[in-house]
């Protein structure tokens, strides 16, 4: 088995990607909810009818696009038509993922945008809105990665139990599928972890008496509601790629 699917190298990869998390929405949590940046049109024709949020995204897609950034399997751009790379193409050994057209990006934007934020930032508007969008920006590509992870923990576990994955994935079975890749155990424990990080970063941002913008309790609870669910999807909807 390529060393990228053993699932000790995975859930370290997960591990240091809970910090890059944790961090950018203590980050976006500095200022508040902004509304108006998410909405297309606002700031006029100059944007092409996005928003500021997906016009911001899609120029920095575009440069990273260009770095070849989007041809590592573990990368996926929110926006499709992106340049071609002027740097020449890597050529792995191995790309342990089978091929396949799994990408949620744009979910994970909606609720983002219209979930995870309000509950993150206070209402009204400060006026930073380079600021938020930049915080906006590296929260959405850490989350996509984060989620779409989720594609080399199904392929690692469909690999150690082939027999156990093929009839759930040749019939369709989601619920079974799901049923089969929910490790409890595992959960709690990242919960339990991101708990410990995101208090410990809290506690040294602010100092002691000072006032965290964003209750660890929360960024756990984005965990529980969002990204672990979100995570477990695409494994399932990668799963069911493997057997056609």
């Amino acid at each position: 088995m390529s060393k990228q699917l053993l699932l000790s190298n995975i859930r370290n990869v997960l591990a240091r990607l809970e910090e890059t998390i944790i961090f950018e929405l203590i980050e976006r949590a500095q200022f508040k909810r902004n509304d108006i940046i998410y909405q297309p049109g606002f700031f006029g024709l100059a944007l092409g009818g996005e928003s500021l949020v997906g016009f911001h995204l899609l120029e920095i897609e575009k440069v990273h696009a260009r770095i070849r950034r989007y041809t590592s399997p573990d990368e996926l751009p929110f926006f499709r038509n992106l340049p071609e790379p002027v740097l020449p193409l890597l050529h792995y050994a191995e790309n342990p993922l089978r091929p396949n057209t799994v990408n949620i990006n744009a979910r994970i934007r909606g609720i983002y945008e219209e979930e995870i934020v309000p509950y993150i930032c206070s209402s009204g508007d400060d006026m930073q809105y380079g600021s938020s969008s930049m915080c906006d920006i590296t929260c959405l590509q850490a989350l996509s990665k984060r989620i779409h992870y989720g594609k080399f923990v199904a392929e690692s576990k469909y690999r150690a139990d082939p027999d156990g994955y093929r009839l759930l994935c040749v019939t369709g079975d989601q619920n079974g599928l799901m049923k089969k890749i929910t490790d409890q155990g595992v959960e709690e424990q990242v919960l339990e972890r991101v708990a410990f990080k995101a208090e410990t970063y809290c506690r040294e941002l602010t100092g002691d008496g000072g006032d965290p913008k964003i209750d660890p309790v929360r960024v756990v609870d984005i965990y529980r509601r969002w990204i672990i669910p979100l995570n477990k999807e695409v494994q399932v909807s990668y799963l069911l790629t493997v057997e056609k």
